[in-house]
């Protein structure tokens, strides 16, 4: 693979112009590239994996495996090796095919300087800038960023770089966001874009389409609430104002010459941390959002909390809520939880206590119906909320200056306990005591359905078994000597059965375990009678030796028999797990060998049989 990649980085940089600059009226070729001052980024044309599409790019130079940051034509390919990168003395740069048709090209830039001798010039973290000429030194000047007519950091593709903004211009209304590759051979955009969303309070969100597919959760001064960065390398910063609402990060000062720190966005929706040194060439990186179900965008619904603990996401509800529906209780938590008493307007004050709940290390649950207040502190925040009927948590963040308070209304969602900080929820109250009235949690009309549907069940059934029970009772009395036979030959032997040291299998479990003793179940014919293959409803296989309705054998011998066989049991005998006797139904139930060594304990004669025999032609209960 390093090889490839070698080879293709060689073929795509054959010619190399050696500087890091374009003049107007200048261009560059298929075979040639601009490489930045420190000899650490370059631009220029390539073809990424299997393609044989043209793209103007730029990558990472010595760096393995091949690291492309940004696409110009990312949408519309060159179908050859026929482009050309030109600059006019508008300042505006113009990427050519063959025809001589513009392919693409910077005019959509919203700066309103007019250009004065303009520069394209490509710096080491990889921005492509247009300036205002006479180019400068950059080893001994700083360009000023006022000079900038044009950037390629104001248009991401699916890497977000040190001291590129991801966020929003609000005077202009540039929106910087990441979108990812179509797959490794086509850098178009893909399905998956990262964005900051400044609803509410600014949080970042990868979104599937027009999905919310996760969060990467909410700033709250220092690190992103809830999720690993790589705080040691990097300083990171997000500017929220009237003029600008945005995420940045920069590679600390004291490791800016010797690491580089990217943010990529894959073709999966996979957000990763890529790195690398200049005495290591070879990249290296990790996931920024696990690969768990606790990550995915209301997992566990409204007013719920998700943890995810041995590679398994589990749901609760918020304290002093309860689920609504009864699917909760089978792991179906996406409808979440709700308050004993639902809230509205008119009972708004009702419906929550002035008592909060300290949840520790979560991840803030989603921030785009939240109120923000810059400077508040802690005790401030807590009776805002408390005051607020329809204010359900509170939080405090550290802002520039200080210590902000963050609100959250109506309903949370999105909230796990993977890490993060404090987050207070108000304790909803309780259903009143003395109140007659039945209380429902909000519910969609499936619930109202079933609700109806149970009630009518239930009425019926209560009903039927009435009736039942006042028949019976009837018969009774009017053939005493038939209810007392009845009573000697079935009562009684759930009695004797009792005594048994082994569980007993009710005769409609055993008949659904082998589909009604199906044909297609059985294993074979002994002189005991057939045995079947069956497969309880925990999905235990079980084999089920079906005793002969012809034997002579009486209820107290073959009780004393089980009795007898279950105390025999051995390593090197198949287990037997229990019984079944039913009117003329006797069954013996053992543990399914898959391999042959079953055949012989249930077809042929084994210990259990020769028991059996004994116990059958002797009628003793001892050997």
């Amino acid at each position: 693979m390093l090889l490839i990649w070698f080879f293709l980085f060689s073929y795509m940089t054959r010619t190399s112009t050696s500087v890091d600059h374009l003049a107007a009226s200048r261009s560059i070729r298929d075979s040639q590239i601009l490489v930045s001052a420190g000899n650490i980024t370059a631009l220029g044309f390539f073809s990424p994996g299997n393609s044989t599409r043209r793209y103007l790019g730029i990558w990472f130079r010595k760096v393995h495996p091949f690291t492309v940051v940004w696409v110009a034509n990312r949408n519309t390919p060159l179908e050859n090796e026929s482009g050309v990168l030109k600059l006019n003395k508008r300042g505006i740069l113009e990427l050519l095919n063959g025809k001589n048709s513009t392919i693409w090209s910077s005019s959509s830039n919203k700066s309103s300087k007019a250009a004065k001798k303009p520069i394209a010039q490509l710096r080491d973290l990889g921005n492509l800038v247009v300036i205002n000429g006479p180019k400068r030194n950059t080893k001994k000047h700083k360009t000023n960023n006022g000079d900038i007519l044009w950037q390629s950091f104001d248009y991401p593709g699916d890497t977000l770089m040190p001291g590129m903004k991801l966020g929003w211009t609000l005077e202009n209304g540039l929106e910087r966001s990441l979108s990812s590759w179509k797959n490794w051979s086509d850098p178009a955009e893909g399905e998956y874009t990262l964005k900051v969303d400044r609803r509410g309070y600014p949080q970042i969100i990868l979104f599937r389409g027009p999905d919310i597919k996760r969060r990467l959760g909410s700033w709250n001064g220092l690190p992103i609430v809830g999720y690993p960065t790589s705080t040691h390398l990097v300083s990171q910063k997000f500017v929220f104002h009237e003029k600008e609402v945005y995420y940045e990060y920069k590679v600390k000062e004291k490791v800016n010459r010797s690491v580089f720190n990217l943010y990529n966005l894959n073709s999966f929706g996979t957000v990763r941390d890529l790195f690398w040194s200049t005495q290591n060439r070879n990249r290296r990186g990790f996931q920024i959002l696990e690969q768990n179900q606790c990550e995915d965008y209301a997992f566990c619904g409204v007013n719920s909390i998700c943890n995810y603990i041995g590679k398994k996401a589990t749901c609760k509800c918020v304290k002093g809520y309860s689920p609504k529906s009864p699917s909760w209780n089978s792991s179906t938590w996406s409808r979440g939880c709700v308050p004993p008493i639902p809230m509205n307007k008119s009972n708004c004050k009702n419906s929550y206590t002035e008592e909060f709940w300290k949840n520790q290390h979560m991840k803030f649950p989603d921030t785009s119906s939240s109120l923000f207040i810059e400077t508040m502190d802690y005790t401030a925040c807590k009776i805002r909320c408390r005051d607020n009927c329809s204010c359900v948590a509170y939080a405090n963040i550290s802002t520039g200056g200080g210590t902000g308070c963050l609100l959250w209304f109506n309903e949370l969602v999105d909230l796990s306990s993977n890490g993060g900080q404090d987050l207070y929820t108000k304790i909803p109250a309780p259903v009143p005591p003395n109140n007659n009235t039945i209380v429902h949690p909000a519910s969609d009309p499936a619930d109202h359905r079933n609700l109806k549907i149970k009630t009518v069940a239930i009425t019926v059934g209560v009903t039927t078994f009435g009736l039942i029970i006042i028949y019976v009772w009837i018969w009774i009395i009017k053939n005493p000597g038939a209810a007392r036979k009845f009573y000697k030959q079935n009562f009684r032997k759930v009695k004797r059965m009792k005594e048994i040291d082994l569980p007993t299998f009710d005769l409609s479990v055993l008949a659904n375990a082998t589909e009604n003793f199906s044909s297609k179940h059985k294993l074979g014919e002994g002189g005991f009678g057939p045995v079947y293959k069956g497969t309880l409803i925990d999905g235990k296989v079980i084999a089920v030796k079906r005793l002969s309705k012809k034997s002579k054998q009486g209820l107290d011998e073959l009780k004393n028999e089980v009795a007898l066989i279950a105390k025999l049991q051995h390593r090197n005998l198949v287990k037997l797990l229990g019984c079944c006797i039913e009117g003329e139904e006797k069954m013996l139930i053992y543990e399914y060998m898959p391999n042959l060594s079953l055949d012989c304990f249930l077809f042929g004669w084994t210990p259990y049989d020769f028991i059996l025999n004994i116990l059958d032609n002797q009628h003793i209960a001892y050997l």
